[in-house]
């Protein structure tokens, strides 16, 4: 099988590094790897372009200079050099076997085994290889097999696969979500069940990193239903609930934040915790906790859902009103309207300050803040009326005068 129309195998660039790499190694000494075969072969976009040599690091790096390349040490210790070619990263390495795993990290070793090199991947739809002219290798005999039906099946022994490094359960019904169809093969899903308490050796940014790649698939519901039955789901988001709101959600939006926030319950307590458990970026756990702090429901007037925005932030609001959505889908016509309220609407800024009470005889002090407040409760109420704030100051300086 020959790879056909893409852009990213005869570009220069790529024909740069590998005519780099042949220099030094010879015709067959370089082969493109993983992702970019296999989605070259499903129809996917290809965004990195990863090569896989018999090459040392040293060799790989001394061939990529000569070129008169950038070559970027990424990973010596694993046999990864990245060259740059046109802005655009190639990362190379060097063919590997395991000398020794802990379900976390590897010690390997490097050959020239390409055989060997594959052994050691997760599924076999990953271990695809293709030279430079895209005829592919499948060292497993099944990979080809498994991309083109949609299949996410081990190397191998499940079990010994993840041992080798537990994310491989995660990664197992990411790739499932991305890749697969029909039902997930029986014999890695009872792995995955059967191992899943080994996930507890992973650091919470690799679990959290591969939660939101699957969050993001088209349709992750197979895949997290999957989890959930496996019992997966629940030791890395005890929080999670699969409900008829998250499959709603998956059709409303390809947020995976949003995706996430469906999932766990509408309180700002548990979305904090879980996001620190997890080690979510703060962007994200600020997101989720503004989120479930804020109250919607579709009889909302456009002067409330102002307010709301001005009090809790666009974003906010809109997350709700998706979210509220997903929950009751025989409202969101109504929260449709809404939302657009909120996207569109532009808060505008406190149009009065201290100084304007200053001018009135107020100094400094804790009475200009309880009056700029009771202000601006007012403006709000109101509509953020776009005149009349002098007089609305005066009175209200009069009244706490009494």
């Amino acid at each position: 099988m020959i790879l056909q129309g893409q852009d990213w195998l005869d570009a220069a660039a790529t024909r740069r590094v590998m005519a780099a790499l042949e220099a030094a190694g010879g015709p067959d000494c370089a082969r493109f790897v993983g992702g970019c075969v296999r989605n070259a072969l499903v129809g996917q976009p290809v965004d990195d372009v990863d090569i896989a040599t018999t090459l040392t690091p040293e060799q790989t790096d001394q061939a990529i200079r000569a070129a008169g390349l950038k070559a970027v040490p990424t990973g010596l210790a694993h046999g990864t050099v990245t060259a740059i070619a046109d802005h655009r990263p190639f990362e190379i390495t060097t063919l590997r076997r395991d000398v020794a795993t802990d379900g976390r990290n590897a010690t390997v070793a490097f050959t020239d085994d390409w055989a060997e090199d594959a052994a050691r991947r997760d599924f076999r739809l990953n271990a695809l290889y293709a030279d430079a002219e895209g005829r592919v290798l499948d060292p497993t005999g099944e990979g080809v097999a498994d991309a083109l039906a949609g299949r996410i099946v081990f190397v191998g022994d499940p079990g010994a696969r993840i041992r080798e490094d537990y994310l491989r359960i995660l990664r197992f019904f990411r790739f499932f979500a991305w890749y697969g169809r029909g039902e997930p093969d029986p014999a890695g899903l009872a792995a995955c069940a059967d191992l899943a308490s080994g996930m507890t050796r992973l650091s919470a940014e690799r679990v959290s990193k591969e939660l939101m790649k699957l969050l993001a698939a088209p349709d992750p519901g197979p895949a997290l239903a999957a989890m959930d039955a496996a019992g997966v789901l629940g030791r890395i988001l005890p929080e999670g609930e699969l409900t008829p709101a998250f499959a709603a959600m998956v059709w409303l939006s390809d947020d995976p934040v949003l995706r996430l926030m469906v999932l766990t319950p509408a309180d700002a307590a548990v979305a904090v915790a879980a996001s620190r458990r997890l080690r979510l970026p703060n962007r994200i756990r600020d997101r989720l906790a503004a989120a479930a702090g804020v109250e919607v429901d579709p009889s909302m007037t456009a002067a409330q859902v102002r307010a709301a925005v001005y009090r809790h932030g666009a974003q906010a609001v809109v997350d709700a009103l998706l979210r509220r959505s997903a929950e009751r889908p025989d409202e969101a016509p109504a929260l449709d309207g809404l939302r657009d309220i909120a996207e569109a609407w532009a808060p505008p800024r406190l149009p009065v300050g201290g100084r304007d009470l200053a001018r009135l005889g107020v100094p400094p002090g804790p009475e200009t803040g309880r009056l700029l407040k009771a202000f601006e409760a007012d403006w709000i109420a109101a509509d953020f009326p776009v005149d009349g704030h002098a007089g609305r100051l005066e009175a209200l300086v009069r009244e706490r005068r009494g």
